[in-house]
């Protein structure tokens, strides 16, 4: 072989090996973000504890994460994206640790909520890792594998848990993370190359009313479906518009802002960051009502469930792959819009599910909705990351995972307001339905499906109006972007 072509394949496998390791850390977030709705009853039973209280232990952890990823991407161009990454998988470790030795619930929550810091350190990066290190031919690949991670944490996270839960303790699910995240941890530090983007200055103001904006914003989503508009979250939602405001004023007067809000006057990064939104708004939709649709209109048992609703995320794995790859050589806007409207056929379809739907029914329609998520995530995100300039591709990456975890939260949370608005709360409180209560609970999930779809639909039409470029970015970004960092 001569000495330029192995030289070429030496480097190729250590861009996938640096690949590899972003995916092995990169799982564990999406897996404690969704291992501990499973075993939450059984935590408040230990302890004692009720449910108002045992629900902050999976709510501190999410809030924290979507919190902080701006500020995080930030730092990460200032100080090198693998310091970020690296600081965030050993914090993460240390407070798995201190979670599976909690003596009550109060230290359990406050050890998730920097559990959450380490998370979202893990999180805010590596978007940014991936899109410097892989050259622009090979990104939508690398961004398509990488997606099997997120998709494979958050479907594997309520089996795992209930598995580990049975075998010992609900603590085992957070001491797990300790023989992985430290094998993690030492093969990141070896094989990933020191990355920075633009340096400059913590702008402390804006990281802090970003945070309070955020925060308030999200607690306000998650609240105001139990709630309703009261004191706390009318409260609560004016603290995020003002520090809303405050962080804008802030970020367009400071000589080193949080966030480059030039980044958002590039169409197709504004446009793809608000499809992504959407995306996961309207995948939340279906990952949240289908399991009660399943359980209290059709009568399935757990277990049937569990199987049935791993049918979208199976998909999403299967596909992502080959859709990144596919984004390379025909570029990503055709791909973003052909996967958005597929995902807005999937939502329509549930919504014609009838009550005594089969197994089969149920998951080709989980299928499809899970094919569109595989086809539409990797050329969008490589569309987005491809447009930033090269010095922010932290914050970029930032931007992008903060639009993911709002998405989630948005999904939820219009999905309860949809629900609880059309479905009176005497059948809501029921268990298994019959007759006119199950004709009524499935109308008010036939609507929100069908909000999900119009959300998908928003989305491809997002995606449609993007700059028309081959590959994943435009023409005119070509110049700011440069080459892949070298890897020896």
């Amino acid at each position: 072989m001569p000495a330029s072509l192995e030289k070429a394949v030496t480097a190729t496998e250590q861009r996938y090996r640096v690949l590899a390791a972003v995916m092995l850390g990169g799982i564990m977030g999406p897996i404690d973000a969704s291992i501990v709705n499973v075993i939450l009853p059984t935590i408040s039973s230990f302890f004692g504890a009720s449910i108002a209280t045992a629900q902050w232990v999976p709510l501190i952890y999410l809030l924290t994460i979507s919190s902080l990823l701006l500020f995080f991407g930030r730092l990460g161009d200032i100080f090198g994206y693998k310091r970020v990454y690296l600081a965030g998988l050993g914090c993460f470790v240390v407070t798995s640790a201190l979670c599976g030795l909690a003596p009550n619930i109060y230290w359990l929550i406050a050890c998730r909520a920097i559990q959450g810091l380490g998370a979202g350190m893990m999180m805010s990066v590596p978007f940014a890792i991936l899109t410097a290190v892989f050259q622009t031919h090979e990104r939508g690949r690398a961004l398509g594998i990488n997606a099997i991670s997120i998709s494979a944490g958050l479907a594997l996270g309520p089996t795992l848990g209930g598995l580990l839960t049975s075998l010992w303790s609900w603590r085992l699910v957070f001491l797990i993370n300790i023989p992985i995240g430290t094998a993690a941890l030492f093969w990141a530090a070896k094989i990933i190359p020191d990355l920075k983007g633009k340096p400059g200055r913590v702008d402390a103001a804006g990281a802090a009313t970003a945070f309070v904006s955020l925060f308030s914003l999200l607690f306000f989503i998650n609240q105001v479906q139990r709630r309703g508009l009261d004191m706390v979250t009318g409260t609560t939602l004016a603290a995020a518009l003002v520090a809303g405001i405050c962080f804008f004023l802030i970020e367009t007067r400071s000589r080193h802002p949080m966030v480059n809000l030039e980044l958002f006057k590039n169409r197709t990064f504004s446009l793809g960051t608000a499809a992504s939104l959407l995306n996961y708004a309207s995948q939340y939709i279906l990952v949240f009502l289908t399991p009660f649709l399943l359980q209290r209109v059709i009568h399935y048992s757990p277990d049937k469930i569990g199987l049935l609703m791993t049918c979208s995320p199976l998909t999403v794995m299967a596909v992502a792959p080959f859709s990144g790859a596919l984004s390379d050589r025909l570029g990503t806007r055709g791909l973003a819009i052909a996967g958005a409207s597929l995902c807005a056929a999937g939502l329509a379809a549930m919504s014609l599910l009838p009550a005594e739907a089969s197994a089969l029914s149920v998951g080709w329609r989980l299928a499809l909705f899970g094919l569109g998520t595989g086809i539409f995530q990797s050329p969008n995100n490589s569309a987005v990351m491809g447009s930033a300039p090269r010095p922010h591709l932290g914050i970029a990456s930032g931007i992008l995972s903060t639009a993911r975890n709002m998405g989630m939260s948005l999904g939820v949370a219009s999905a309860g307001l949809i629900i609880y608005s059309l479905v009176p709360p005497a059948i809501m409180d029921q268990g298994h339905l019959n007759g006119p209560e199950a004709v009524a609970f499935l109308s008010g999930v036939k609507y929100a499906y069908l909000f999900g779809a119009s959300l998908s639909a928003l989305a491809a039409l997002f995606c449609f109006m993007q700059v028309r470029g081959k590959g994943n970015h435009a023409s005119s970004n070509k110049k700011r972007m440069g080459q892949a960092v070298p890897i020896r």
